[in-house]
């Protein structure tokens, strides 16, 4: 797992540090993924789950038919835009907007089945992630490298209970039926799902909707993780590694030292040639520099050109009168986190 790290030398000797491939990201904290390591009954299951998800998956190509395939691509709609990225992220963890609680509660249940653990665990993560943003406490930092801020920590349960022991930031959460009824029951409405779709569908509805599906939310979502920390560009001055990571682009020069760019409100269209595929794939999360500059804000593409579904379907909500409270940064705290304003202060 160490091919994504060019280490660096000292005196002919391997430090054991150094920089992510083709990045400005430095290692600085070991984890063992796999071995030398404990591993916990909690970290078992999750690797035996995974990998149940992957081998599925194995089996797309034999069982494929039109109607499995809708099947997977709405139920990762639902779960991976209106569940994830909407109820668990923007409206949950950062309460960016407000619900009806019969629309609130609907939407978290979507998340449920993209089988990313319940809502008081998912926020809580998401909110020490916030709280200690690549730093030794972050649960999914790139300073660990990239597999570990990948999918690594997520095998890795002694991380989380060495860093925070008691999960005490989602007491929001905590004290409502539903999300407590959902934490004590969540394995049974994911089998019962799964036995659902199995019902339904067979073989082929199962391998795509449990299989192709949730491989596709996990990595796409993983990506957010570590991608969006190591390649990409600023364009705020976060104390973090946070990048607006919506593109690749065949040039490697773009992914081994992310530039500045020479305006930010109101700057030019960037397109020229750079695929907007990832934008598409996690529906607007991967403009994460935006989002650590204004974590507050239910829209993530700031620039009317980068482009964010999810905000789309927010505004469509709101003019229906069910979406309210929805937040946007104002102009004054853009201006402030501009690293020109940066300069001129210093």
């Amino acid at each position: 797992m160490g091919h994504l790290i060019n280490f660096t030398y000292v005196n002919g000797e391997k430090t054991g540090y150094g920089k992510i491939l083709m990045s400005d990201v430095i290692v600085t904290r070991k984890r063992n993924l796999f071995r030398d390591r404990a591993w916990k009954i909690n970290d078992v299951n999750m690797a035996l789950w995974f990998l149940t998800i992957h081998l599925l998956t194995l089996f797309a190509p034999f069982t494929f038919t039109w109607g499995a395939f809708w099947a997977a691509f709405c139920a990762y709609v639902l779960c991976g835009m209106l569940g994830i990225t909407l109820s668990y992220h923007r409206n949950l963890a950062h309460r960016s907007l407000t619900l009806p609680k019969w629309l609130e509660y609907t939407f978290a249940y979507f998340g449920v089945q993209a089988v990313q653990r319940d809502p008081i665990s998912w926020v809580s993560t998401h909110r020490y992630h916030h709280q200690f943003v690549d730093a030794d406490k972050d649960p999914h930092s790139p300073i660990y490298g990239f597999w570990f801020s990948h999918m690594g920590w997520i095998f890795d349960h002694s991380f989380s209970l060495e860093k925070y022991p008691e999960r005490k930031n989602v007491e929001d959460l905590k004290t409502q039926v539903f999300y407590r009824f959902i934490n004590r029951t969540y394995s049974f409405h994911i089998f019962g799902f799964a036995a659902i779709v199995y019902a339904l569908g067979g073989f082929p509805y199962l391998v795509w909707v449990m299989g192709v599906r949730l491989a596709c939310v996990y990595h796409f979502t993983f990506l957010v993780n570590s991608a969006c920390h190591i390649w990409g560009s600023r364009v705020w001055n976060t104390n973090d590694l946070s990048k607006n990571n919506m593109h690749i682009r065949c040039n490697s020069r773009s992914l081994r030292s992310p530039r500045r760019p020479r305006t930010t409100a109101g700057s030019t269209n960037p397109f020229l040639g750079k695929g907007e595929w990832v934008a598409l794939l996690t529906f607007g999360e991967g403009w994460h520099n935006n989002h650590h500059a204004f974590e507050y804000s239910a829209r993530l593409g700031l620039e009317w050109w980068q482009f964010d579904p999810c905000w789309t379907f927010i505004q469509v909500l709101k003019a229906l009168g069910l979406a309210t409270n929805v937040k946007e940064p104002k102009k004054a705290h853009k201006i402030k986190k501009t690293y020109a304003s940066v300069n001129k202060i210093t």
